[in-house]
């Protein structure tokens, strides 16, 4: 018996992908061989590709974390603490909930009913709101009239009337919808019309931009809670587990 046939076919194929560093340690007739072991053995055994690909995805999915975690905490001041911010719930709250949405984005529409859900379950919850319009042309003419909606309203009231209110509503949101639904929120349009236009509003869009760019958001809903990125609308419940885990550690504190 040939002595490969003595190794198992996992050290066999660890052997056969060091065998490069070290090009004389087989023959083309062994490393065929090797090959043909291996084979066989994961057709016999196909459930050991599925523990691979298990494994696998269980450490990229570390990797992961620990990226968005290090992004979270160079950027922690920007996320959480920026004058640019919109800021709702409890200001003082022990968890900060932060969703980057685009008003033209319908799963945002339900997620702003999980936000004032969990706002109203929740007294201890600080909700912070960016404007992140990736989808059309329309989304960003929107989020520089909701700049300007905060740069009128910092403590915030009338801001999420007018968030309610635009992203609640029918139709694509552009800057037309936007101004009429700050109008209705009782704001001063020709204050907006010139605020929408200044530095600032182009400032703070840029700011989130680059924010989920560091973080590797590519969609809407998406949020940072504690230390954890969550890209993508998870449902209430789901977003209740990720609070109490930056909460308490745990699903449910």
């Amino acid at each position: 018996m040939s002595p490969l046939r003595l190794l198992s076919p996992a050290l066999l194929a660890l052997a056969l992908c060091a065998a490069p560093a070290s090009a004389q340690t087989f023959s083309d007739g062994q490393r065929g061989e090797i090959e043909t072991i291996v084979k066989n053995y994961l057709i016999a055994h196909p459930e050991v590709l599925e523990e691979a690909m298990n494994e696998l995805n269980k450490r990229q999915a570390a990797d992961e974390a620990a990226k968005h975690e290090a992004s979270i905490t160079e950027n922690s001041q920007a996320i959480f603490n920026s004058p640019r911010n919109v800021t709702l719930g409890n200001k003082s709250g022990d968890v900060t909930f932060v969703e980057f949405f685009d008003y033209n984005c319908g799963y945002c529409k339900r997620a702003m009913t999980d936000m004032m859900d969990l706002m109203k379950a929740d007294p201890k919850l600080k909700v912070v709101l960016k404007e992140f319009p990736v989808l059309s042309e329309g989304s960003v003419e929107a989020a520089k009239v909701a700049v300007a909606v905060r740069m009128q309203d910092p403590g915030g009231a009338k801001y999420l009337d007018f968030h309610q209110r635009l992203l609640g509503g029918r139709g694509p949101a552009d800057k037309a919808r936007a101004l009429a639904a700050a109008k209705e929120a009782g704001l001063d349009v020709a204050r907006l019309e010139k605020d929408m236009a200044s530095p600032e509003a182009k400032a703070t869009i840029d700011e989130n931009f680059k924010l989920a760019e560091s973080m590797g958001m590519n969609g809407t809903p998406s949020y940072v809670i504690g230390k954890q990125v969550v890209v993508g609308a998870i449902g209430v419940e789901g977003l209740k587990e990720k609070i109490g885990i930056a909460r308490c550690g745990k699903v449910t504190c």
